[in-house]
């Protein structure tokens, strides 16, 4: 039988705080590692750059971990992924940029793909047939970062510090300009263009062009710009102009700039001034008066290659233009005449004035009533006259000359008319055609059928008369020559006689200082004279035939 033991017999449990362990050496590699591990991350993060992302419409040569972002030929980035934009329209590239060009990734920041391009002004991109198609960067201004970029189709022109400026040009249209067309100063290339865009309104477009330094230092706000693209070909009085600034300019366009003949103005435009593109360099340099009279003129003869812009001069120097020609109608007489008007513009003369009589013809060309004084003085005590004048006999272009004719009918002009007329005078063409035309009158009048008919008729009477000679001529060898000598005999004595008294008149008839033999003797050489001038006249026709028509020409003063 077991025995149960006592209650009290029993061990006591006892409660002992537990015992605190110890630390392992074994857990520092770990915390030193998972430190590193930090550490390291924590540096890659402060490290890198930012993470953008740019739309293209397509990624040609950019793969993601080859392709690299590039700025001043060093990587400052690299592409980490390619992949198609939402709606399928582009391309959106993802790049990781260095810390070290964060700072430059701001709102108007450009980025554009750099592949191998061929143009007119130029190649470029080169270097990618080795290394590939890389992303170009072009640092912006802002002070706002950006992380979302819409990336440039075409390459700008001119990256960020370049010297120089941009400049604004407004034209009617494009025509064969383009980015990358040249600008030419004094035929030299000076800058190009680097974008272009309709205006606002549509109606005219809108061109930026950047001039490299020093040249923008030539352009002033009186500066005048054309388009220099292909040839430009003028027919004018002054003959066939044809101009072009360069092979590049010819095949792809250009713009010229330069400065008017008599700028008002020489201080150095500043940049984003807006100018006007002209179409061509005489639309440029016309001068913009605003001061001109308005003047009529009637003619009497034909203005046939008399053509609205053609120049009104005073001995050479353009002063005016041609606005209008037409004809005008008489009722009461049935008379048509030429009616031309013109444009006359004071500046224009003053600007070809000495410099201290400019303020006193400044003064004139603002006072009308002066120019009216002026111009009536030089019409009735000068006899000034418009006239029709050729400009070149090649193209028949003509022009309207006001020159001096004092031995014209006086005339005077009307200030009340609404356009004042000037009195005019025939040129001097039309009268040397009436005078050629009664030349040819009177040769066609010549009988010359009748002339040549009579000349047979004389030269066979001459041949008969030399055969009656020639019989003449022997009978006088065989009969008469023989009782000549007894007849020289005879002869001989009575001139004995005559010459004793011809001997006293001898020195009044035939001596050196007889009055006949001196009049005899001037008489000769004033023949003479004829016939060397004669001579001199055929030889210069010979040489100069057209001076028939245009007069002789002036001969050059020696050196």
């Amino acid at each position: 039988m077991a025995i149960e033991p006592d209650a009290d017999d029993l061990p006591e449990a006892v409660a002992v705080a537990p015992r605190r362990a110890r630390f392992s050496p074994i857990w520092i590699v770990p915390i030193v590692a998972a430190l590193v591990a930090i550490g390291i991350f924590v540096e890659r993060i402060l490290s890198e750059g930012p993470t953008i992302t740019m739309t293209f419409k397509s990624a040609e040569g950019i793969e993601a971990g080859k392709s690299f972002v590039k700025y001043k030929d060093v990587n400052i980035g690299q592409v980490t992924a390619v992949r198609l934009s939402d709606d399928a329209t582009g391309v959106e590239i993802t790049a990781k940029m260095a810390k070290s060009a964060a700072s430059l990734v701001v709102e108007d920041a450009k980025f554009w793909i750099v592949r191998p391009r061929v143009s007119l002004s130029g190649v470029s991109g080169l270097s990618t047939l080795l290394s590939g198609n890389y992303i170009g960067f072009e640092a912006g201004t802002s002070k706002n970062k950006a992380r979302h970029f819409t990336g440039l189709e075409v390459p700008p022109i001119i990256t960020g510090g370049s010297p120089g400026r941009e400049y604004v040009l407004l034209a009617s249209d494009l025509g064969s300009l383009g980015i990358g067309s040249p600008v030419y100063f004094r035929r030299l290339p000076v800058g190009q263009v680097v974008a272009f865009d309709l205006a606002l309104d549509g109606k005219s477009v809108v061109l930026r062009i950047f001039v490299n330094a020093p040249y923008d230092k030539f352009v002033t706000s009186d500066t005048r710009f054309w388009n220099a693209s292909g040839i430009d070909v003028s027919l004018s009085a002054n003959g066939l102009d044809v101009r072009t600034q360069s092979l590049a300019a010819l095949l792809e366009g250009g713009i010229a700039f330069e400065q008017p003949p008599h700028p008002m103005s020489t201080a150095e435009a500043a940049a984003d001034t807006a100018f006007t593109l002209f179409g061509d360099r005489v639309g440029a340099m016309k001068l913009d008066e605003s001061i001109a009279s308005k003047y009529v003129m009637y003619f009497s003869e034909s203005v046939r290659g008399l053509s609205v812009g053609a120049p009104v001069s005073i001995f050479g120097v353009p002063v005016g233009e041609v606005t209008d020609v037409g004809l005008t109608f008489n009722p009461k007489t049935l008379n048509i005449r030429p009616r031309v008007e013109v444009l006359i513009f004071p500046e224009r003369m003053i600007a070809e004035l000495p410099p201290d009589e400019t303020a006193k013809a400044q003064a004139m060309a603002r006072d009308v009533e002066l120019r009216h004084s002026f111009m009536q003085k030089m019409v009735e005590q000068r006899g000034m006259r418009a006239q029709l004048a050729t400009g070149s006999l090649v193209t028949g272009q003509r022009f309207v000359a006001l020159g001096y004719f004092p031995k014209a009918p006086k005339a005077r002009v009307d200030w009340s008319a609404p356009t004042p007329e000037l009195p005019t005078i025939i040129s001097t063409l039309p009268e040397l055609e009436e005078k050629i035309g009664r030349i040819v009158d009177k040769l066609e009048r010549v009988p010359l059928e009748g002339i040549s008919e009579d000349l047979k008729k004389t030269l066979a009477s001459l041949d008969e008369t030399l055969r009656d000679a020639r019989g003449v001529i022997n009978h006088f060898d065989a009969d008469v020559v023989p009782g000549l000598k007894s007849t020289l005999d005879d002869a001989r004595s009575a001139l004995g006689s005559a010459e004793r008294m011809l001997t006293s008149t001898e020195a009044n008839l035939v001596g050196p200082g007889a009055p006949a033999q001196v009049d005899l003797r001037n008489a000769m050489q004033e023949v003479a004279r004829a016939a060397r001038s004669l001579r001199v006249l055929a030889d210069y026709l010979e040489r100069h035939p057209d001076a028939l028509i245009r007069g002789k020409t002036p001969e050059a003063p020696p050196k």
